[in-house]
């Protein structure tokens, strides 16, 4: 039995370096690597695109799917709850999360729910319904998922939220392709394009691609004044203040 064993290991060591050999593979690419926010920046189409690359170049029998994802960047954030109290609008509840993305778009072949189960879902965090935002201290399930709907519903709204489950096109089972909107209220950071091949309700292989989105032009430098000088940034956009305020005041007096 004791020279069994190396044997009997060496054996479960070399079938799962063959099953790993076996998986297929993905070569993932993007438009742009980065985006660039300037004054007249109304928003861009980002494409994510790729191969399939299946051992011996053989298709499957099964078909397989292709989910893609572009998020970041992942942020604290402190929600607040609105209540009319006496006629007034106060501040009532609130939560911080401490993961929230400020922005994510998902796209896939077919609806997710098709594709894998709720926990396989929950694991690589597919779809608006399963992503994980940490909140800070203990929380009613009831109260968190109250607000995480509502942040939901909030940044669906306002294009930072995406789903779309027939936005990515499979051609002849090798190549993908999927276009994600990048609205103008995009925050800048690092985004990560992920994309997941997913057949028999098993994830078969991960690869992503960086995308920077920067400001650039006027904004940039405003922003790395801000950032790097702040005390006189505030100066300065105090005596701006003063500045435009006394010429419109005496633009007035003279009509």
């Amino acid at each position: 039995m004791r020279l069994l064993r190396p044997s009997m290991i060496g054996l479960g060591l070399l079938f799962a370096s063959c099953a790993q050999a076996a998986d297929p593979r993905l070569v993932p690419d993007v438009s742009s690597r980065a985006i660039d926010i300037q004054y007249s920046f109304t928003g861009e189409e980002l494409l994510l695109f790729g191969a399939i690359l299946y051992p011996d170049q053989r298709l499957p029998d099964q078909r397989a799917d292709i989910v893609v994802v572009l998020k970041g960047p992942v942020r604290p954030i402190i929600l607040r709850e609105k209540r009319r109290v006496a006629g007034m609008w106060v501040n009532a509840n609130s939560i911080r999360l401490r993961t929230s993305p400020g922005f994510y778009a998902i796209g896939s072949s077919r609806p997710i729910d098709k594709l894998v189960d709720e926990r396989t879902a929950a694991i690589f965090e597919l779809g608006l319904a399963n992503l994980s935002m940490s909140p800070t201290g203990f929380s009613e399930a009831r109260k968190l998922e109250r607000f995480e709907q509502g942040l939901i519903d909030l940044y669906r709204r306002s294009g930072l939220f995406y789903e779309n489950p027939k936005a990515v096109e499979i051609t002849e089972g090798v190549l993908y392709r999927a276009r994600i909107p990048v609205p103008a209220r995009v925050p800048v950071g690092t985004y990560r394009a992920e994309t997941y091949l997913i057949s028999r309700g098993r994830v078969l292989a991960v690869a992503s691609r960086d995308v920077q989105i920067r400001k650039a032009g006027f904004e940039r430098f405003v922003a790395l004044a801000a950032q790097r000088h702040g005390f006189l940034y505030g100066l300065s956009a105090v005596a701006l203040s003063l500045i435009l305020g006394y010429g419109a005041s005496a633009v007035f007096r003279r009509r």
